[in-house]
């Protein structure tokens, strides 16, 4: 979540436009030619998966002693990609026509990030936005040494590796509930007149963060970096992110700008445990349905159909097979 802000701290100081280019910022790499106009990949599009990259990644991540791919590397082709992502930065549909979710576009940001900034993506993220809103816990790359870090689990209750990634801006954040507490407490006003975005937003990056961006089955559901969950009954939304990864690493935090009441969810042993009790507060909480609950059940359902599909036009093909190698062996006799 934080790695959004990352974007529009540098937005709002003029530093990065919105609807510039993407390539405008970039030197160490740049996106491949290609049938469709790269120079309709901006920011804004990145932040809200709506640039047309078809990456569909998904990182799987590196185990530690393992050595970590290349951020240019792993944009133009991701070693550690999730199971059926492509794995390939590359523009393969028009640009703004449609939502496409894009890992790759949030690691290009972090390239963005580092290139206009002149640092690291970790350091300046723990010195513009981390450490400004008191997340002193929080880092996207686990310090070396580190022990005091929560273990992960998978679904059946092993303990499970904790990965490196090339890309922590898509993949990796390191945080304490009591950080990510600071961190939603920051989109709204504070209890002593702190402004929303505490000095790292201004209060009008904010608001254009959760303005809706992007649709999906003709909902309102992502601003820039920020997943519209549903509408507030005060003419915004809940907001906020989710994360998951294997093995079985699911989180939540979201919150109500209207009102302040929010919800953190950080678990592992369960793809899906988070998302669903912060689902149903959302529903408890404003009376409306969870759209990005909907989508995931909606993509989950139409895997399901397609599996069984393919299972029928399996049997069908070897039961088809059957019958007319019978049929070969009637005539034979």
């Amino acid at each position: 979540m934080g790695n959004r802000m990352g974007v529009m701290t540098l937005v709002d100081e003029r530093r990065i436009d919105l609807d510039a280019p993407i390539s405008t910022y970039l030197k160490r790499w740049h996106l491949p030619d290609g049938a469709f106009d790269e120079t309709q990949v901006t920011a804004r599009r990145l932040l809200s998966h709506t640039a047309g990259l078809t990456d569909g990644l998904g990182y799987g991540g590196f185990t530690p002693g393992q050595t970590v791919q290349r951020l240019e590397d792993s944009l133009t082709h991701a070693s550690d990609a999730s199971p059926g992502a492509d794995g390939r930065v590359r523009v393969g549909t028009e640009p703004g026509e449609s939502f496409l979710y894009s890992g790759g576009g949030y690691a290009l940001l972090q390239l963005v990030i580092e290139e206009v900034s002149g640092e690291p993506f970790n350091d300046y993220m723990r010195r513009a936005v981390l450490f400004p809103l008191g997340m002193t816990r929080s880092s996207f790359v686990l310090p070396e040494g580190e022990t005091n870090v929560a273990q992960s689990f998978n679904e059946r209750g092993e303990e499970a590796i904790l990965y490196n990634f090339s890309a922590p801006a898509a993949a990796s954040l390191y945080t304490s509930a009591a950080d990510l507490t600071r961190f939603l407490q920051a989109n709204v006003a504070g209890a002593n007149g702190e402004l929303p975005g505490r000095g790292v937003l201004t209060p009008e990056a904010l608001a254009e963060m959760r303005r809706p961006h992007a649709y999906q089955y003709g909902v309102e559901t992502w601003g820039l970096g920020t997943i519209l969950y549903a509408p507030n009954n005060t003419n915004g939304f809940v907001v906020g992110h989710d994360g998951s990864n294997t093995p079985a690493i699911n989180t939540s935090a979201r919150i109500d700008p209207a009102t302040g009441d929010g919800i953190i969810m950080l678990e592992t042993g369960d793809p899906r445990l988070a998302t669903d009790i912060a689902g149903e507060w959302v529903f408890w909480n404003t009376g409306n349905v969870d759209l990005f609950m909907v989508s995931a059940d909606v993509q989950s359902a139409f895997s399901i159909l397609v599996a069984g599909w393919i299972v029928i036009l399996l049997s069908a093909i070897v039961f088809s097979g059957i019958v007319a190698v019978r049929r070969r062996q009637r005539r034979s006799v």
